[in-house]
């Protein structure tokens, strides 16, 4: 089974009980916490995904860092992943987990690309046409590439909307080459 499955059913069971249990808010930051901390230590993931390391010794691991960091039922979900075998997958449950929230939540991720810093206002009127066009909410993350010259260029998913200028001078030069042959 891919990892992209499993990592998958795990958030996925991990929210069913977050949400049954009425204590989501909680988990959302636990994870926060454990996704900070396996960030930041690359030795830790790597310790999650020996297959040197045995679970019981994974689970003192992760008992001894979060410990006072987590609560109860979240321990509880990191002994189990770790007994199954899938403590190497933390970082991708916490992904997919939060995957899974964003679309219960109707939210969804965007990229928007600027060649210029956009103003409080072109910013708040881009994210709010977005939201009209998806019908989501809208967690837009901004970036600059002068290359663009001009325009913005935005991400949705795997669609792009490519209002630069660069990309229509770019499609301009298509046409005036396809024009001479």
């Amino acid at each position: 089974m891919s990892s992209v499955i499993t990592s998958r059913r795990y958030a996925s069971a991990l929210l069913s009980a977050a949400e049954e249990g009425n204590f989501i808010d909680q988990i959302v930051e636990e994870l926060q916490v454990i996704k900070v901390v396996l960030e930041n230590s690359r030795d830790l993931v790597q310790a999650m995904r020996s297959p040197l390391v045995k679970g019981d010794k994974k689970i003192h691991i992760l008992e001894e860092i979060f410990k006072d960091s987590v609560g109860d039922k979240m321990f509880l979900f990191l002994k189990l992943v770790a007994r199954k075998k899938r403590a190497g997958l933390l970082p991708e449950i916490i992904d997919e987990f939060q995957v899974l929230l964003d679309d219960k939540r109707g939210i969804i991720n965007v990229d928007i690309t600027s060649a210029v810093k956009l103003s409080d206002e072109q910013y708040s009127e881009l994210v709010q046409r977005l939201e009209i066009y998806t019908g989501k909410k809208i967690r837009a993350k901004m970036a600059i590439n002068e290359a663009l010259i001009g325009g913005v260029s935005v991400k949705i998913g795997d669609t792009i909307f490519d209002g630069s200028i660069s990309h229509q001078l770019q499609r301009f030069r298509q046409a005036l080459v396809a024009e001479k042959v």
